[in-house]
């Protein structure tokens, strides 16, 4: 009796818990002994408990639920579906972060296991402009639709929740569908059935619930009304108020996109330029130059698709998504100020009909530009609200105007172009003045990701200030080189644009903080 006490007591909680764990059983480990000891005589549908049996009904669909408390952050659910729907290796459509909180008397630490959440109103569907996403009527079940997408990845902007992911090998990008095929047979998904714990399981949640997702969904995430999530995370603990995500504190620089950096740069320098013409209709220059940036940013632009050929149809969204109508506005731009262009050269008598295509090649610029503001007003990152993103985008249009009117001799341009530029290089040093505050604010971490990269930063700001020492009027020459510094920095002010911008996703790893 002595002796095993003795050995009871030498035994660490550690020694316990992997034990415990070594004793756990996964729902195909437990079917399986289900079935031996029938010997295959079972008619049941396969972890018939981890799903509903029925479908759903009116304003009724399938979501997954979370059991907080089960859930030990394994990554048995990652590793599962990313066998089944077979990934690349750089791909998973399930992850796995933590949430951190409490006090030192009482240390808060959870693990959450997340994938798609079906949103009532996702965001990814609403933002595709070739509708390559649907919600089943019947399941409620956000379906990616492979080859109806041509990889512009708009859709991972626009979800919250870091949910579509692009697939470099296959040019476009996929996303978690619930394992809608097995659920057809009654089987669970992927995920649900690896989980040892249980702690996954699929069941059926009413639509359009007033407040359901504000009281229901996790801290730290972004307000879940804007897409109203369906995934059900329960818990028996209380989650304290200062829970933030592991990786709150963690600066986490985005991709640059470089083609969509030169798309918007050039277009919206032609839209300038094309302003600029409504004052020389004498001078065919700025048409000229505007038709040549246009088609420099539109034909760059490309390369940012997975599948280029296909994006012909970007046009089918243009009820609901801020990208069609911004392809659909410079498009018509770009063939008004063809004929703009053209007009000259082949009936040059025709005055009224230049004036009347310089004017509506204006418009319909100043249109693509709105909505390419709108493009990221409406993913809801806090660099891109309206107020930033419209002084950034007609900054550049306002610049290029006014460049315009410099390069033609206008002594106006020149003067107008000088408090420009020195407005829009204050607004972005004003901005930096965000890593001086007190809490860990988005504007803070975007401020502090661009002062990682002094190099980067000090050149951008450094090309404006030459390029303002050129600026003396009448000297049209200069005016073009200054030009051509402005638009390499502003091409570096875009650059910070996209590479600071916060992306708003669920909670994620364990960091050493910034």
């Amino acid at each position: 009796m002595g002796a095993l006490l003795a050995e009871d007591l030498q035994e660490t909680p550690i020694d316990r818990l992997l034990r415990s764990e070594q004793e756990w059983e996964t729902p195909v480990e437990r079917y399986a002994k289900i079935y031996d000891a029938k010997k295959g005589a079972i008619s049941t549908p396969f972890f018939q408990d981890l799903v509903p049996l029925n479908v759903p009904g009116e304003n009724e669909q399938y979501a997954f639920e979370v059991n907080l408390d089960a859930c030990s952050g394994c990554k048995a659910c990652v590793s599962a579906c990313h066998s089944l729907n077979g990934l690349d290796s750089t791909e998973a459509w399930r992850d796995v972060g933590t949430l951190s909180g409490g006090d030192r008397t009482n240390p808060f630490l959870q693990t959450v296991t997340t994938a798609c959440h079906h949103c009532e109103e996702p965001a990814c569907m609403h933002g595709c402009p070739v509708l390559a996403y649907e919600k089943d009527p019947i399941t409620g079940i956000v379906l990616h639709l492979d080859d109806q997408c041509i990889g512009c990845s708009y859709c991972v902007l626009k979800c919250p929740y870091d949910v579509p992911k692009y697939n470099p090998s296959l040019g476009i990008v996929r996303k978690c569908d619930l394992c809608h095929n097995r659920m057809a047979n009654h089987e669970a998904p992927a995920c649900a059935q690896a989980c040892p714990t249980e702690a996954i399981k699929v069941t059926i949640v009413q639509q359009g619930l007033p407040d359901r997702c504000v009281k229901d969904f996790l801290p730290d995430t972004i307000d879940p009304g804007y897409t109203r999530p369906t995934t059900q995370y329960i818990t028996k603990k209380e989650i304290p108020e200062n829970a933030i995500a592991g990786d709150h504190f963690a600066l986490h620089p985005q991709h640059a996109h470089w083609s969509l950096i030169f798309l918007l740069v050039f277009t919206q320098a032609s839209v300038g330029f094309s302003v600029a013409s409504l004052f020389t209709l004498n001078n065919p220059l700025n048409t000229w130059i505007a038709l040549a940036l246009g088609l420099t940013g539109l034909g760059l632009g490309t390369f940012h698709l997975g599948k280029p050929l296909k994006a012909w149809r970007s046009f089918l969204g243009w009820r609901r998504s801020w990208l069609s109508r911004e392809i659909i506005a410079f498009g018509a731009y770009i063939k008004v100020l063809a004929l703009a262009v053209g007009i000259p050269i082949f009936f040059p008598q025709w005055k009224f009909a230049l004036q009347g295509s310089i004017v509506a090649a204006a418009l319909l610029g100043i249109l693509g530009v709105y909505c390419s503001v709108m493009i990221y007003v409406d993913t809801q990152r806090i660099l891109w609200r309206f107020s930033r993103s419209g002084l950034r985008f007609f900054g550049t249009v306002a610049l290029s105007a006014a460049s315009g009117l410099a390069l033609t001799g206008s002594t106006l341009g020149t003067l107008a172009l000088i408090p420009l530029l020195f407005f829009k290089l204050g607004y972005e040093l004003q901005f930096l003045k965000a890593k001086n505050h007190p809490t860990f604010t988005p504007d803070k971490e975007s401020a502090l990701i661009q002062l990682n990269e002094k190099l980067r930063l000090g050149i951008r700001f450094i090309l404006g200030l030459v390029a303002l020492c050129l600026l003396i009027p009448s000297y049209p020459t200069l005016a073009g080189i200054a030009f051509v510094l402005i638009l390499t920095g502003e091409h570096l002010e875009r650059y910070f644009y996209f590479r600071s911008v916060v992306a708003p996703k669920m909670p994620g790893g364990i960091q050493s903080g910034c």
